[in-house]
């Protein structure tokens, strides 16, 4: 191994020192938060439904009819001795107002507020989001869109076997409805990656942020740190810098358990899906600095390796080296991706993960580059 060294020239050395630089940048984040996701944990007692805290789910809807026909009884029909469901109705111009009059008819557990449009005032989701947390009768508030669907009746049982007396915020899983054709599977490894990210901070101590999809948390939480008022003046983040704000690694829980998750209808176009994800990334401008480096490193390293062990195989001293850590790195990735992927009980998009891989970093360059050439405009989800 010495006389291997010696024979190397200087830009084989400063080229093999930067490949293995940037594998162990690699490793720290697989190991170190993704493994985390991936490793199996200790089963939660079950809680005696007498025990069992009251919980308030909370919808805010915006010209959603015909998501609330569809999703919104499996939410109304889960599976607890305690709960009430409030949709706020912000603004809606379809028939929101007399779908929701009817089901409450059915559902005793069903209240639901109507926010007016001013032409005078505009808002986003959050003051909707404010006026159903501030209606809701429990301490504990499990939040949902109008377009999601818990995958079981016990989706709330499952979020709510975290509730204990030192945990404040629950993080869930909210994923998207499986369809055909390359966008929906990468819409959903998408927000796989995110969630699998997410999650992995947050069981490394390092929470910091949820998805609105799925996120429980105290209502004493929401007014003790004012609601949004510190990010108010962006129409994002209701959930992603709320957690952001609030969460340390004391008081939030990670659950991950298959009836625990709730699935989405994706976008259909990748211009929707473009937009949307511009508008989720325009508030990671006020993420914590050690946080925001993180993320930002991670795919950085990502587009460093892969050009680096591609360029160390033109040396033929490195090439073996080069396909070492190429093919080391392919195992570690698929391993950990495959394994956390089954505990989502995401299907059919393994195969899409080293396209992902590959081009996510670009995607996401592209779509900074887009923000801050986009003038801002109001949007309430």
């Amino acid at each position: 191994m010495k006389d291997f060294f010696f024979q190397l020239s200087t830009y084989e050395i400063v080229t093999l020192s930067i490949l293995t630089f940037f594998v162990i940048i690699q490793l720290f984040f697989y190991l170190n938060f993704y493994l985390r996701v991936a490793l199996p944990r200790k089963p939660k007692v079950t809680t005696d439904k007498k025990n069992q805290p009251p919980v308030s789910i909370v919808i805010c809807a915006r010209d959603e009819e015909l998501n609330l026909k569809s999703f919104l009884p499996s939410v109304l029909e889960q599976d607890y001795p305690d709960f009430e469901v409030i949709v706020v109705n912000d603004c809606s111009t379809d028939d929101t107002d007399m779908l929701l009059d009817v089901f409450t008819r059915k559902y005793p557990n069903l209240r639901y507020t109507t926010i007016k449009q001013d032409d005078k005032f505009t808002h986003g989701k959050k003051l909707a989001l404010t006026v159903g947390i501030k209606a809701a009768k429990n301490s504990w508030l499990l939040l949902t869109d109008a377009d999601c669907k818990p995958v079981s009746n016990r989706w709330l049982a499952s979020m709510a076997s975290n509730f204990d007396d030192s945990t404040e915020l629950v993080l869930g899983y909210g994923g998207y409805f499986p369809e055909r054709g390359l966008l929906n599977k990468l819409i959903r490894f998408d927000a796989f990656f995110i969630a699998m990210q997410y999650m992995g901070f947050a069981l490394a101590g390092s929470p910091y942020m949820g998805v609105g999809r799925n996120l429980a948390y105290r209502k004493e939480l929401f007014f003790r740190n004012r609601g949004f008022a510190s990010h108010s003046h962006i129409f994002s983040g209701d959930d992603d810098l709320f957690v952001h704000q609030v969460a340390n690694k004391r008081n939030t829980k990670v659950e991950v358990s298959h009836q625990a998750h709730t699935l989405s209808n994706p976008k259909q176009t990748y211009k929707a899906w473009f937009s949307q994800k511009k508008r989720h990334l325009t508030t990671g401008v006020l993420y914590k600095k050690r946080i925001k480096f993180l993320l930002s490193l991670e795919p950085l390293s990502r587009i460093f390796f892969w050009s680096v062990a591609i360029f160390s195989l033109t040396f033929p001293n490195l090439t073996w080296i080069a396909l070492g850590a190429i093919l080391f790195r392919l195992v570690l990735n698929g391993i950990i991706i495959k394994i956390v992927l089954n505990r989502l009980n995401e299907k059919k998009i393994f195969i899409i993960s080293l396209i992902y891989d590959l081009l996510s970093p670009f995607m996401q360059i592209a779509i900074h580059s887009a923000i801050r050439l986009t003038p801002k405009r109001s949007k309430w989800n």
